[in-house]
């Protein structure tokens, strides 16, 4: 709390009435954006307009008030709502508010426990499959929307095999209003986006054109003007019962809140220089998605699309993302009536979009045009994971598959034995050391590599040496399969009588060697190679 209010100090210092209008002025191109994604958002979650509105708003206030940085916008997001319309379909949205409920608290302890930098090590062409595998999934669930369509099925797959017994039936007026959101998005010019967003400008002209001419289209609904509406979380009504079967969608939300908050504050955080406070930011999410069911809201994650257009918009402070959420809300209590004539097509339209242009186009073009196996196959199985399983699975695959392509990539440890030549020293050594060979070795020595080593020193055991020299500056880490390998190698080279020296051992290497207690398990371990030869030529000496 103290660190919180430190922050709230510096971000505060000195502002002024200038600094205030270009918060509200940000807070304001904000909310255009993000009034028709909450709309979406909340539809393609299995709720209803309304919800999405109230996420944004009360996530607004909450958690932006609350956040780990001074930029983030936290509402809706298409992300999550590929997790809750699978749920919702399950559970009905006393479902979905309980497991957002619990994902609260899961993210309370995440920060508790400040797990924050997990995120760091996802590599970034899993997210990136990750995220294009979330936006198929978008895509795929606007098919009824957009087509006027009907499916079954409670993931994407299951709905598209749902067609070959339902048929495909196109009602042209629905393909009319997704097709016209989709054309103004395209055409809409860049330079006007930042003014008036392409979206809200898509779904106000298909409004215009329903209301005036007689569509016979599905509507957004009614948009009831209060923050508390009847279907949401009560306290006294907290399914207790559904706890077991919740807890693992619970985790998936808890994750994806985790992910995606905090890569979009880690982005962000570039935009603006100024570093997010993750473990802040997730008690933040976490306190945010523990009210919201109570409110009907769905969960809400920080969203890069509003957070970019706060920073470019000039936003200062976390004031935008409060002045963001009273704009929603007055839009709510006002243009209630308007809004829920808004045709389910075009928010289809403005979804398909979105889903679209989530998509990293240009990493996933880099990586195919440079032919990035590894980033090819970690985006490809992610993707498909994500759209097959549930995305906490995918994420964890993604990550496994990564980790195996690693051991994979490098266990090709390096091993180069070589004659000693003594016309490359700088000093005269007694002995000749024909029978000595200065053992080479480049790579990390882990349980992918056991065995390699002593399989190719035996070999010149057998061809009797006297001594075996190690050059370990190429060796960056070791785990305990290597050091067993080591402490093997000593054992087989001692029982054959051969001097087994180590050189350019790493600290790291060395630090584990000593925990390991197997620094007394060789003759010897110096510096460089000079050291190793004058310390053979001593022992030579002393033997005859």
């Amino acid at each position: 709390m103290k660190g919180y209010i430190e922050d709230l100090k510096r971000e505060f210092y000195g502002y002024n009435a200038q600094k205030l209008m270009k918060d509200v002025l940000a807070g304001l191109t904000v909310a255009a954006v993000a009034l028709p994604l909450a709309l979406a958002f909340g539809v393609s979650s299995g709720a209803d307009a309304a919800a999405g509105m109230i996420t944004a708003i009360v996530a607004g206030i909450v958690i932006g008030g609350l956040s780990g940085g001074s930029y983030q916008i936290s509402g809706p997001t298409g992300a999550m709502s590929a997790i809750l319309i699978g749920l919702s379909v399950q559970y009905g949205l006393q479902g979905v508010f309980f497991a957002s409920f619990l994902s609260g608290i899961l993210l309370l302890l995440a920060s508790a426990f400040k797990v924050g930098k997990i995120v760091s090590f996802i590599p970034a062409s899993v997210v990136t499959g990750f995220t294009s595998g979330i936006a198929v999934i978008i895509a795929g669930g606007q098919i009824d929307n957009f087509f006027g369509t009907v499916s079954k099925g409670s993931n994407l797959i299951e709905k598209i095999a749902s067609y070959g017994t339902l048929g495909f039936p196109i009602h042209w007026q629905t393909v009319f209003f997704g097709l016209l959101v989709i054309g103004v998005m395209i055409i809409w010019p860049k330079k006007w986006q930042s003014v008036f967003p392409s979206s809200l400008a898509a779904i106000l002209l298909a409004l215009i054109i329903h209301v005036c001419l007689p569509f016979e289209v599905a509507e957004v609904g009614e948009i009831p003007s209060t923050l508390f509406p009847e279907v949401r979380l009560i306290p006294s009504q907290i399914p207790w019962d559904q706890m077991r079967n919740l807890v693992f969608p619970a985790i998936s939300i808890a994750a994806l809140g985790m992910i995606e908050s905090l890569l979009c504050g880690a982005s962000a955080g570039k935009m603006k220089h100024e570093p997010l406070r993750a473990d802040r930011e997730l008690f933040a999410q976490g306190i945010g998605n523990t009210i919201l069911p109570f409110f009907g809201g769905v969960p809400a994650t920080a969203a890069i699309a509003r957070t970019s257009v706060a920073i470019k918009a000039g936003g200062q402070t976390r004031v935008v993302s409060i002045v963001h959420s009273l704009v929603l809300l007055a839009s709510m209590f006002l243009l209630g009536p308007y809004m829920s004539k808004i045709p389910m097509a075009a928010l289809a339209g403005v979804l398909m979009m979105t889903a679209w242009r989530m998509n990293e186009w240009a990493e996933i073009h880099e990586m195919w045009k440079k032919k990035l196996k590894t980033n090819m196959i970690q985006f490809s199985v992610t993707m498909i994971a994500t759209i097959v399983f549930d995305l906490t699975i995918a994420i964890l695959i993604g990550l496994l598959f990564s980790c195996l392509l690693f051991v994979v990539n490098n266990a090709d440890l390096e091993i180069s034995i070589e004659d000693i030549d003594l016309k490359r020293l700088d000093r005269e050594l007694s002995c000749s050391h024909t029978k000595t060979k200065m053992v080479y070795l480049s790579g990390p020595m882990f349980f992918a590599t056991q065995g390699r080593v002593k399989k190719a020193l035996q070999e010149q055991v057998d061809e009797g040496v006297n001594a075996l020299i190690f050059s370990m500056r190429g060796v960056p880490t070791i785990d305990d399969s290597g050091l067993q390998e080591l402490k093997e190698i000593a054992q087989y080279c001692h029982e054959h009588h051969v001097y087994v020296i180590l050189c350019g051992v790493s600290r790291n290497v060395l630090t584990r060697m000593e925990r390991y207690e197997l620094l007394d398990a060789f003759d010897n371990i110096v510096w460089d190679a000079i050291n190793a030869l004058t310390f053979l030529d001593e022992l030579y000496r002393k033997e005859k």
